[in-house]
């Protein structure tokens, strides 16, 4: 039985009608409409913390996905999952594929930003300070590629910028 209709969570519930409602009036294929539901069930066990069962539904999704714009959606959520279980260079190659498809995802641009930030601190911790500002130096062209996606978003990333001089 399809996670979307198991799920208790009275949000999750009134999302699935909606989307049931909106597969059955938009014109849609049958692939189509059985990625949509695979990505539906992917985001649910995401958000439970069922990071396997997540990724599986994103799978299947990808493989009947044809639409580029969906797929990057799919790419960023797997993304997440891999940022979530630390896999960092895991989760860069597929923000990296979602913008590919998508180039006006700032949140993948931001995510790719904290884990460049994050290794960066992470050479700092190791003494290597010249490894440390190249992975800066890369944290603030994601970030710059994001704010000019959404400007007045991600303020924390545009104190950072000026701060380190590296605002333009």
């Amino acid at each position: 039985m399809p996670r979307s209709r198991i799920n208790g969570n009275f949000i999750d519930k009134t999302f699935s009608i909606v989307a049931n409602i909106l597969l059955r009036i938009i014109p849609t294929t049958s692939g189509e409409k059985e990625a949509f539901t695979y990505y539906r069930d992917g985001m649910s066990a995401q958000s439970e913390g069922n990071y396997a069962e997540a990724l599986q539904n994103y799978y299947e999704a990808m493989r009947l996905e044809i639409d580029p714009y969906d797929r990057s959606y799919i790419l960023y959520n797997i993304g997440l999952i891999h940022t979530s279980n630390g896999e960092h260079t895991k989760a860069l190659e597929y923000y990296f594929r979602a913008i590919e498809r998508n180039p006006f995802l700032p949140q993948a641009f931001n995510n790719m930003a904290v884990i460049c930030h994050y290794r960066g601190e992470q050479a700092i911790r190791q003494g290597d300070s010249e490894i440390a500002e190249a992975w800066f130096d890369q944290a603030a062209e994601y970030w710059k590629q994001a704010i000019a996606l959404t400007p007045g978003n991600y303020i924390e990333a545009q104190n950072w910028l000026k701060i380190t001089g590296r605002f333009e």
